[in-house]
């Protein structure tokens, strides 16, 4: 029999803590702080010791894991924004309890990959005097700049549209809130009246269309991969298909995070009923989607790269295709594609668990590729000047800290928010039709 979702059912979180959340807390704070150790580490030493100073005569490159994992939460985070304001535009009632867990997704994501930025220009106080006091004449040239204002842009649409759905929910549960977050709560409920709520509805909607329109225009559709794709010196990222390829890669690791946080919620807080069987494996049907959109795109850089390619477009390219790295990232998305397909045909194949184990060889794929779209675009440039020794990369124990440390983090953030307010809407509650079973498989 159905379960009815209930208010308390979204105030469980806030009201009971169990070992295992300061297990999570625990864990996750160790991460953080390896992280920490990392980049003090580099501060004291500088950036040499990432490796990413070699370049030219000394082989290796200069960016690398860094700004593969500035490219990867991005990714996710725009991702995580465009499936929220998807549900909101679309009418999308099915995936409302998804809609906060994605735009908190965003949030903490978005934190990362300006973390990525500021660890990555080695000294923190160049991003101060680069964009702050210079912003006005920086931002005509420079890349850093363009990736700052578009992070901050979708920071700021983000938070805007967080605190507008908020309101609503914060008025209404108040009395059932931690009263340790009560200046918060005030300040985020400020001036609030019953009467502006369907004036709020409408300004999120206009918000969420805002999104959908600028999505394949900035961030993750258009600034980010025009820093690569504009640059006819680098053959392996000159390549106009760039743009909906990173859109592809957004999509499908935002839609693999969210399942995974579904997936470990519904587990720890008994949701079942609201981030049901049918939630997740909709989800993974849009996951399959994506990551068969993203392989169509990588077979036509492939086939453009290999037949009657330039010289220099066809050596990157045949440096990529030997690249292990490569091989792993293509051919764990080709596994899940299968495998989601034959849950379509099969739905006795389908598991929540399988999802997750989709999800985490998507992320991991889509990162593995990321990384080696930087690389192997700085060690195959069009003009080879070194080209008697192209070097080699592989991520430092620092840069791989910074790994641990963003993905703690990001996890240590949804761990304080579970205590603040409710990471599943109240109107999912309200709205519910009581269609979304635990027993339930989408047809």
């Amino acid at each position: 029999m159905t379960r009815e979702p209930s208010e308390e059912d979204i105030l469980r979180p806030l009201k009971h803590t169990s070992m295992w959340y300061f297990v999570a807390l625990g864990i996750a704070g160790i991460g953080a702080l390896i992280w920490v150790a990392g980049y003090l580490w580099q501060l004291q030493h500088g950036l040499a010791v990432t490796g990413l100073s070699d370049w030219g005569s000394g082989g290796g490159v200069t960016w690398g894991m860094y700004i593969g994992l500035f490219i990867w939460w991005v990714g996710i985070a725009h991702g995580g924004i465009i499936l929220s304001a998807a549900v909101r535009l679309l009418g999308m009632d099915r995936y409302q309890p998804v809609a906060r867990l994605a735009e908190l997704l965003t949030i903490g994501a978005l934190s990362m990959a300006g973390l990525m930025i500021l660890v990555h220009t080695g000294r923190p106080d160049r991003l101060v005097w680069s964009v702050v006091v210079s912003y006005t004449e920086t931002v005509h040239s420079s890349p850093l700049v363009w990736d700052v204002t578009v992070i901050t842009l979708y920071f700021v649409l983000t938070a805007t549209y967080l605190a507008l759905t908020l309101r609503y929910d914060i008025s209404r549960l108040r009395d059932d809130l931690p009263g340790l977050f009560t200046p918060f709560y005030e300040v985020v409920t400020l001036g609030y009246t019953e009467e502006e709520d369907p004036i709020v509805e409408r300004m999120v909607w206009w918000l969420a269309l805002a999104i959908i329109i600028l999505a394949p225009l900035l961030l993750h559709g258009g600034v980010i991969p025009w820093l690569f794709q504009l640059m006819p010196s680098m053959p392996g990222w000159f390549d106009s298909v760039q743009g909906p390829q990173f859109l592809t890669i957004a999509l499908s690791s935002a839609i693999s995070g969210v399942i995974i946080l579904s997936y470990v919620m519904r587990a720890r807080y008994d949701w079942y009923h609201l981030l049901s069987d049918n939630v997740l494996r909709g989800l993974t049907n849009w996951l399959g989607l994506f990551v068969l959109l993203f392989l169509w795109l990588q077979l036509q850089q492939v086939i453009s790269g290999v037949f009657a390619a330039p010289i220099s477009v066809g050596t990157v390219t045949g440096a990529m295709l030997g690249h292990p790295v490569y091989w792993f990232a293509i051919g764990v998305s080709v596994l899940i594609l299968a495998l989601i397909f034959a849950s379509a045909i099969r739905p006795s194949i389908w598991s929540p668990t399988l999802a997750v184990v989709f999800s985490v060889g998507i992320l991991s794929a889509t990162l593995a590729e990321k990384v080696l779209f930087l690389v192997e675009g700085l060690q195959y440039p069009g003009f080879g000047l070194y080209a008697a020794i192209p070097g080699a990369y592989f991520p430092s124990l620092v840069e791989i800290s910074a790994f641990v440390g963003t993905v703690s983090m990001v996890t240590i953030f949804f761990l304080v928010v579970l205590k603040v307010f409710p990471v599943i809407e109240l109107h999912a509650v309200e709205s519910h039709d009581g269609d979304h079973g635990h027993a339930e498989v989408a047809d």
